[in-house]
């Protein structure tokens, strides 16, 4: 009987071999397969859910992105079809069967409706020099955008295009400033600046109702919300930096602006720091948005602030919330809000109640992209994202907490490939406070091997690692590495002092934590501490290039992308300046923390191979910073390799250029550290081999 019993779970266990498939590891063309699902907008009926897709292509160097409108119940999914014209950014206009959406017109962006029952489009807007972030007033009359002009042409387009045609076409290129500031991130501010436009839809008249030598609405990293119109339309809020030294000032302003008199009053001139994301709430009563208090600090806290339009009252409501508020959206009733906030390598959703201050986290642990409410506010729609899950759309039921998945645009790729969870750990670190890192295993992971680990350290460098789908967290795991993300002091999402810690000490409680991690890591059974590498972004780069002068040994190679090297010379090329004024306390000629915490002081401890990445386009971290550590390694005869990437900034195209980015790193750490394949290689990557 026993012999049977055998036997027959052989047999079973065949057959389950047989019937459940067996996924494979990660390669680097799966991370170009996933596909990108933005956040939902809920229609004006609250039926209809309207949505993107975005598809890239890794051979061609490109991406599509597809428009979709679904039943808020996640059923009756429908792709438009605008044929072989690109269209992006859409939103609902004032009934379910109108849509609008941005497509470039001769190189600028226009904005255009579209019909879903006629299936007709139309172009509204041909503003020379393109529109950004179109929003309409309540009653469809007029629209509001963003466009860069000359301060003298304001609507003037033929002026805006013979100065753009005089700049790019003279005899002479060059370029010319007065002024700090003249350029950021990966663009120069060539004598233009960003304006805010009314466009009346019934008489086609263009207005600037921001004129003058300022941005109005201000940059702002990843987007945001630079306008929005009041309920009833007699009132616009505008985000504006209106300092004189731009470089060294984060003090932006909620300015208000009357479409009766035509003018313009600053809501917040007594707050001396960032002020911004004003949005209005339902009913008119309260303007909600983010602020900070500590001037020139980027990195101060974000809070909520309520403006009472009755009463004048001002108020932040967010104050016992001790992480950073990320985005916020109002429910119908006017008297609640929902923000997400960085916590401890996630990003939940959590219900504020606008009377009691109160809050409460609402979702689970998760990462959550945008979001949206019902029109009965029972509901909420939203993207989120782990480790292990890219991400798509999800209906979240408010009453009894209930998550609905709406979307399976990448459910095909995870019955093939496995995407590895996160583990998480806290390691004591400096000062004997816990570093929570998040580790990814190989795929295929056997306790009883040994595995060569990398150590990712994060830029920024106030942010958090997340529990959120990565392709470098994914990529690595399938050729054989473990990967660690450590949150050193400097992270977000746990609580404002440790998230503080950072500044003034750039290397120190960080290089405690990142060496405390890699040791207690080195002594896990499966690590191979004989086969162990860092790699790092920015801020992460810098640290990659601070373990090179303090613990070379303990590293058999470096990734350093992006990174900060010799600290005087990077003031003098950075263009916010207030970032290093408040974290390395001044100026080199006023500081000593600039010599104090740069690399290229400790050059005569450098003697680990290393991988260097940058951009010539970066303006936040120039690329010079990588060719000075470069030189040096190279005139102390260290193996070291440089990839400049020619047409990228401090983050490289996804589709154009991170294959390259992907593969690079895959041989060098294929190099010193093996793994259990060799990487990625095809006649692509052959052709864009550019060292």
């Amino acid at each position: 009987m026993k012999t049977k019993i055998t036997i027959l779970i052989v047999l079973l266990f065949a057959v389950t071999t047989l019937v459940v498939p067996q996924k494979r590891g990660v390669t680097l063309d799966d991370i170009y397969r996933v596909k990108g699902v933005s956040a939902p907008h809920v229609s004006p009926t609250g039926e209809k859910l309207l949505f993107t897709v975005g598809e890239p292509d890794m051979k061609k160097g490109k991406s599509t992105t597809s428009l979709f409108i679904m039943s808020s119940d996640g059923s009756s999914q429908t792709q438009i079809d605008f044929g072989k014209e690109k269209a992006s950014s859409p939103f609902w206009g004032k009934d379910d069967n109108t849509i609008y959406f941005e497509r470039s017109v001769d190189d600028f962006n226009q904005l255009f409706s579209y019909s879903i029952k006629d299936k007709k489009e139309e172009q509204l807007t041909s503003f020379y020099g393109g529109i950004s972030s179109p929003v309409f007033s309540n009653d469809f009359s007029y629209l509001l955008f963003s466009a860069e002009v000359y301060p003298d042409c304001g609507v003037d387009q033929e002026c805006n295009k013979i100065n753009s045609e005089a700049a790019s076409d003279g005899p002479v290129q060059a370029y010319l400033a007065d002024e700090l500031l003249y350029r950021h991130w990966t663009f120069t501010i060539d004598g233009k600046y960003t304006h805010t436009f009314l466009f009346d839809l019934k008489s086609k008249e263009y207005k600037d109702i921001t004129p003058g030598k300022y941005h109005t609405p201000i940059f702002m990293l990843g987007g945001g919300i630079g306008f929005a119109v009041s309920p009833d339309g007699n009132e616009i809020a505008l985000v504006s930096n209106r300092e004189k030294d731009q470089a060294s000032t984060t003090n932006s302003d909620i300015w208000i602006y009357s479409i009766k008199n035509q003018s313009l009053k600053n809501l917040t001139e007594k707050n001396k720091a960032w002020d911004g994301t004003p949005i209005y709430s339902p009913d008119g009563k309260y303007l909600a948005y983010r602020k900070q208090l500590i001037p020139a600090y980027e990195a101060d806290k974000f809070r909520i602030s309520l403006y009472n339009r009755v009463t004048g009252e001002d108020k932040i409501i967010t104050e016992s919330f001790d992480n950073w508020i990320n985005d916020f959206i109002w429910a119908n009733d006017s008297k609640t809000i929902y923000f997400s906030g960085d916590v401890k390598g996630y990003s939940p959703i959590f219900k504020l109640n606008i009377n009691s201050e109160k809050f409460e986290k609402i979702t689970k642990d998760i990462s959550v992209g945008g979001f949206a409410i019902s029109h009965d506010d029972k509901s909420l729609y939203y993207t989120y994202r782990l480790m292990h899950l890219p991400a798509e759309i999800y209906s979240f039921d408010i009453s009894s907490s209930r998550e609905k998945k709406l979307t399976s645009f990448n459910d095909l790729l995870l019955s093939e490939v496995d995407f590895v969870p996160v583990e998480q750990m806290w390691i004591d670190g400096a000062e004997g406070k816990p570093v929570h890192v998040l580790i990814v295993k190989p795929h295929n992971f056997d306790a009883n091997k040994k595995y060569p680990l990398i150590v990712n350290v994060h830029g920024g460098p106030q942010s958090q690692w997340m529990d959120a789908f990565r392709g470098d967290g994914q990529v690595y795991s399938g050729y054989g590495y473990v990967v660690a993300f450590p949150n050193p002091h400097g992270s977000t999402g746990y609580g404002q002092e440790y998230t503080a810690a950072i500044s003034k000490d750039w290397g120190g409680k960080v290089y405690e934590d990142v060496i405390a991690v890699t040791a207690h890591l080195s002594k896990l059974q499966y690590i191979d501490k004989d086969r162990i590498g860092a790699m790092g972004w920015s801020y992460g780069g810098y640290m990659m290039n601070w373990l090179q002068a303090k613990s070379p040994e303990r590293y058999k190679c470096f990734v350093s992308m992006m990174s900060l090297y010799n600290l005087e010379s990077f003031y003098g090329t950075t263009e916010e300046l207030w970032f290093p004024e408040w974290d390395l306390k001044g100026s080199p000629w006023n500081s000593d923390l600039y010599k104090k915490f740069s690399p290229s002081n400790y050059v005569d401890n450098f003697s680990t191979p290393t991988l260097i990445i940058s951009g010539e386009k970066d303006y936040r971290v120039s690329y010079n910073q990588s060719l000075e550590y470069f030189t040096a390694l190279q005139k102390k005869g260290i193996d070291s390799r440089l990839i400049i990437f020619k047409n990228d900034g401090h983050w490289p195209s996804h589709v154009k250029s991170m294959p390259l980015y992907y593969n690079a790193h895959l041989e060098w750490f294929n190099k010193y550290l093996g793994g259990d394949k060799a990487p990625y290689d095809s006649e692509l990557m052959v052709r864009n081999r550019v060292y």
